[in-house]
């Protein structure tokens, strides 16, 4: 892991023009997560979960029309939480939007969130209402409310919202939100972090537990997913930014295990401002920002769920 005192004490927000804004229900049992770019941010997304869930991925993907958005929308719900974009569309024509384009993607917490009502409109707009610079409040709020990690063969431990930034020396920003919901277990530092539990308190090791040849979980169960989000001030085009936004996918690696599975939707969106003055353009900018997209989407999962297990609780 990087030296974490070239990380900045923040998150998402440190990126200027970032905007980040939560809600959920009473229960605390799911929500979403909403990321305003008012002026406009370059987009790039790139998914490598075998069960992606997302909404107008193709729309950014490079070749097509939509290079710009205002808005991300992250979210629990499952598929039944993806029509809560509409309060996200609601709050930009309120704001002078003719047609928003709100690429979304959920996790899947069904299971955590016991049968109370996915995201709606309602819960999107107020996210969008709330939405502020500054910190960024992590743990078991907004799409993190019902995130959990490690789901097999044993007790999954709570999963959250994590974010972090770090400034690239005369540089750009780079910074990430995350929503920590992985099939597999996160590891920091050569141990786990959380994960799938045994009933005495130890750690299943589900990566282990695979190569011993352990029998493998029904098909289809259990569902995960993790999802992020990477800001830059960096200049990119929008080809560019679908390949920060791969290799962002490397920090999510090094923190998670297994990833990417086929009952893990993972998915990362990247957002380019273009504000950075300095030199770094083109392919160099992609290599150093996807570098830097990388460590700090690591360190913001290894947040996540450190604040949403502040008191070790199981679930």
């Amino acid at each position: 892991m990087v030296n974490e005192k070239v990380l900045r004490p923040g998150g998402l927000t440190d990126v200027p023009g970032i905007l980040v804004g939560n809600a959920e229900n009473k229960e605390g049992r799911s929500g979403c997560t909403v990321i305003l770019c008012p002026d406009r941010a370059v987009v790039g997304v790139d998914a490598r979960g075998g069960s992606p869930g997302t909404l107008l991925t193709d729309m950014i993907r490079p070749g097509n029309a939509a290079d710009t958005v205002e808005a991300i929308m992250l979210t629990g719900g499952s598929a039944f939480g993806l029509p809560a974009v509409a309060g996200v569309n609601r709050w930009l024509v309120e704001q002078g939007t003719d047609v928003p384009i709100v690429p979304a993607a959920v996790i899947y917490d069904l299971v955590y969130a016991k049968g109370t009502n996915p995201p709606d409109a309602d819960m999107a707009y107020a996210a969008c209402r709330a939405a502020k610079k500054g910190p960024v409040v992590e743990g078991n709020v907004g799409a993190g409310a019902g995130a959990t990690v490690g789901k097999v063969y044993g007790t999954p431990m709570k999963g959250g919202l994590g974010t972090a930034s770090v400034q690239i020396h005369d540089g750009p920003i780079v910074s990430a939100l995350v929503i920590v919901n992985p099939v597999g277990d996160v590891w920091d530092r050569g141990r786990i972090l959380a994960g799938a539990q045994w009933p005495d308190g130890t750690f299943v090791d589900i990566t282990r537990t695979f190569l011993s040849g352990a029998p493998s979980p029904l098909p289809g169960q259990p569902k995960g997913t993790t999802i992020a989000l990477v800001a830059t001030t960096a200049k990119l085009t929008m080809a560019e930014a679908s390949r920060v936004a791969t290799l962002a996918h490397d920090g999510m690696a090094r923190a998670i295990s297994p990833v990417h599975t086929q009952d893990d939707g993972d998915t990362v969106f990247c957002l380019a401002t273009g504000s950075d003055t300095s030199k770094l353009i083109g392919d160099a900018a992609v290599t150093v920002v996807g570098t830097a997209a990388a460590v700090v989407l690591e360190q913001a999962i290894v947040r996540g769920v450190l604040a949403a297990n502040r008191w070790r609780r199981i679930y």
